[in-house]
This record gives C-alpha cells, structure tokens and sequence, in this order.
C-alpha cells in the first residue's frame, strides 16, 4: 500500500504529465479557489455511461493527446 505521500507525488506526476507544469499548478489554484466535493463530482460530474464506455473514451483521449505530444516532438 502506497504511503498519502506516495500518492501526492504519483497524482501531481499525473497531472503535470497531462497538462503540463503550468496548467497543473492553475488546476491545483483552481481547485483550491472553489468548495470543492469530491464526492457530488464523482456521483454527478461524469457523464452516464457504463464504466466501461467511460473507460473507452478516456482511453481515446489519452491516445489522442499521446499522437499529439509525439506530432510536436517530431517537429
């Protein structure tokens, strides 16, 4: 089992991976800005889709953002 610590660094690796350090740290403002709850975004932010359409779609979309980083590396 992974420590709380362990898992803050693995979730900001995660988010600077996909959104890059700048748009990380505004997400983080962001967040902290806004009463966020977790828990009504979970039961209400997502669209309804079975779990593994859901899946499907972000797997798409992590793809397609993956072809895009390799597409400006190459220029």
């Amino acid at each position: 089992m992974k420590t709380e610590t362990e898992i803050r660094m693995d979730g900001m690796n995660a988010l600077i991976q996909a959104l890059g350090l700048v748009e990380a740290e505004r997400f983080l403002m962001a967040i902290s800005r806004e009463r966020f709850n977790y828990t009504e975004w979970r039961r209400n932010g997502l669209p309804d889709l079975p779990i593994e359409e859901l899946a499907r779609l972000a797997n798409l979309e992590a793809e397609k953002k993956h072809n895009e980083q390799v597409g400006e590396n190459s220029l």
